[in-house]
């Protein structure tokens, strides 16, 4: 019995270390914009160009790509950028916790460069439709865009000096721009950024490789800036800021209080129903529940996790789970003793026999977490996350936090243990 009471101890000052770690200000937890306050943005994406739904859909994941990687470079925390369809128009909701001023918001998001390679129009048998009087407007969109974008380099012309801007495309891009080259020799491709022209040059050749650059009327300055923001991703279309709003720090802050007050009166109430009703067993409980709650705590600072107010609801409902697995262990020995086995085999039938029902009740409560972090936006999937790591850390509480402490406690000779074990009010 040394070898379960030093198991026991351990779990014990293992969850005594989490706790310490959890309290401290050695890792901050990561607070959502909900708790923390910041700023939300929700733009909307044009996708009138874009033929099928599959390229829709990959349009819209590299455009969340490249607004997260953008947002990166400024150094923005743990930001929220995610895509859905509202009624067929695709948005883009974009959420920064810690940032207050939409302004310095928007810039973050950045007026990234939209980049466009525009053809003069043609008729059904391919003839060129506009003259040599031909305007702006007498130009179409290509297939090619930002999206097909590799990298951006400055250089310099040979001759006057002036900055250039080099482009290379991938190997799509690169099959693109040679197909827009060979049907427009001797005819001008124009080359729009933000809706603007910025180059309009005549094809001489077919150009292949997938290389081209971009000549125009920039400072050094200006063209070292939009080669740090075609690499930073060019947008593979165009987006339209719809609505910003700015959660302030006060507001946060007493979200934060409601969510913690509410945790506490929660888990107050878990604890005085289980000495309540199960006596020292309940106790037992609680210390394991107490282990359970540094663990995960401790968890959500190392992975990390964004705690927002749903995250903090997933969390309490898992104490919840984590509890009824007590339960059911609890109510499956005092069956044991009730058919007459001792106190050691009803221990050890209790947890055995109580392991399928919560293993297939935790299986289907994580599928369900599963399924709403896949499908979730984010304040569900902060939810689903909270949730389902509460589950995982749970199974191993209920089944090994509380069967060492029970074990510990059965076998120190005292009798007390014996005497309130199953001492239950009728």
């Amino acid at each position: 019995m040394v070898k379960v009471r030093i198991l026991a101890l351990t779990i014990l000052l293992i969850g005594a270390v989490a706790g310490y770690f959890d309290w401290s200000g050695w890792l901050p937890f990561r607070l959502g914009l909900d708790l923390q306050g910041g700023t939300h943005l929700v733009y909307k994406a044009d996708t009138s160009q874009l033929a099928s739904q599959a390229e829709i859909g990959e349009a819209m994941a590299g455009l969340r790509d490249v607004i997260e990687r953008r947002i990166n470079l400024f150094g923005v925390a743990e930001p929220v950028v995610q895509t859905e369809n509202m009624g067929g128009e695709r948005r883009l909701i974009v959420e920064l916790a810690g940032v207050f001023d939409i302004k310095e918001a928007i810039k973050a998001i950045g007026e990234t460069p939209y980049l466009e390679f525009r053809e003069l129009e043609r008729d059904s048998a391919g003839k060129i439709l506009a003259t040599s009087t031909a305007s702006i407007s007498d130009f179409v969109a290509t297939k090619l865009t930002g999206r097909y974008l590799k990298r951006a380099s400055l250089s310099f012309d040979q001759t006057i000096g002036s900055p250039e801007i080099s482009l290379e495309f991938n190997d799509e891009g690169a099959k693109l721009f040679e197909e827009i080259t060979e049907r427009n020799v001797e005819s001008p491709v124009a080359i729009f950024l933000d809706g603007a022209p910025i180059s309009i040059p005549t094809v001489r050749e077919k150009i292949s490789g997938g290389k081209a650059q971009i000549t125009g009327k920039f400072t050094q300055q200006e063209a070292k800036q939009l080669v740090r923001r075609f690499n930073a991703g060019a947008l593979p279309v165009p987006i339209t800021l719809l609505s910003q709003q700015s959660v302030g720090a006060s507001l946060g802050k007493e979200a934060l209080l409601k969510s913690l007050r509410a945790a506490i009166y929660g888990a107050l109430a878990v604890a005085f129903f289980m000495m309540f009703w199960y006596r020292l067993p309940g106790i037992i409980s609680i210390l394991a529940l107490g282990v359970y709650a540094a663990l995960t705590l401790l968890l959500f600072k190392l992975i990390p996790v964004t705690l927002s107010s749903a995250g903090i609801a997933g969390f309490i409902l898992s104490v919840g789970m984590a509890v009824d697995a007590n339960i059911l262990i609890f109510e499956r020995m005092k069956e044991e003793l009730r058919s007459g086995r001792s106190l050691d085999t009803a221990m050890l039938e209790g947890f055995r026999r109580a392991w399928t029902s919560i293993r297939d009740s935790n299986i289907s409560s994580l599928i369900t977490a599963v399924i709403l972090y896949w499908f979730g936006t984010s304040l569900v999937r902060g939810f689903a996350l909270t949730l389902g790591l509460g589950i995982l850390v749970s199974m191993f509480t209920a089944i090994t936090a509380s069967r060492y402490f029970l074990r510990a406690l059965s076998h120190s000779g005292s009798g007390i243990f014996t005497r309130f074990l199953f001492n239950y009010p009728r």
